[in-house]
């Protein structure tokens, strides 16, 4: 799992793109300021910073040349509302690796950061597998097996498993899952959410031990059975 470092002093937006972030199956963490970033960038370790140019304490070019100063090689996308080209030039001449000019879309986003890690081999091995336990999801070849034997899923049963895995260990709630999977509001109506749930459990859970758990009230989450 990529880590990624969000640097951005209006907190709507920072937890916007670290939200949509850890929906794709990344790690995140805020920095509010430059000053805090340099700090979280040797604590936290990020493989990549989304690095907003206008911070309250110091310009976000500034804080790139200083984490390049300590010897950190990580890639660095800039946010910024400027999009004047000796803008873009001077973010890249600081050390950035990719320039995103708000407003722009979370989509835009994400495949700019996918393709700045990609570039610079920081990314999650690109094998395209995606496993828990004896649950394995190969990305590239579009199957999915639990414990050797092939399962037949829908592309929605598909994508559903795939956001599961990705947040092993964590509840999801049926908000988030709609929100990924169907990437549209339903209007309130969270009852697909349940009924696809009930086909992966038929296909995914034929075997034991069950993986896919409800958490009554919350969500769904992926993991063994508890112990009673």
């Amino acid at each position: 799992m990529s880590r990624i470092l969000v640097v951005d002093d209006e907190p709507y937006l920072a937890d916007l793109v670290a939200t949509a972030l850890r929906y794709e199956g990344f790690e995140t963490a805020i920095a509010p300021t430059g000053a805090a970033a340099v700090v979280m960038t040797a604590s936290f370790g990020p493989d990549l910073i989304v690095l907003d140019v206008m911070l309250p304490d110091v310009l976000g070019t500034e804080v790139c040349r200083r984490i390049r100063a300590a010897g950190a090689e990580i890639p660095v996308v800039f946010l910024t509302a400027r999009d004047a080209t000796e803008d873009k030039i001077g973010g890249l001449t600081a050390g950035g690796d990719d320039y995103v000019t708000k407003p722009f879309s979370l989509e835009e986003l994400i495949a700019r950061i996918r393709a700045v890690l990609r570039r610079t081999k920081r990314a999650e091995p690109d094998s395209g597998l995606l496993s828990f336990r004896d649950l394995v999801i190969d990305e590239d070849a579009y199957e999915v097996r639990r414990d050797g034997a092939l399962l037949d899923l829908t592309p929605t049963e598909f994508k559903l498993l795939r956001f599961l895995v990705v947040n092993a260990g964590r509840v999801m709630t049926k908000r988030q899952i709609l929100d990924h999977v169907w990437e549209y509001d339903f209007g309130g109506n969270d009852g697909v959410v349940q009924t696809y749930i009930s086909y992966l459990r038929r296909k995914v859970d034929a075997v034991d031990p069950p993986l896919i758990h409800t958490v009554p009230r919350v969500g769904y989450i992926l993991r063994l059975p508890r112990e009673a």
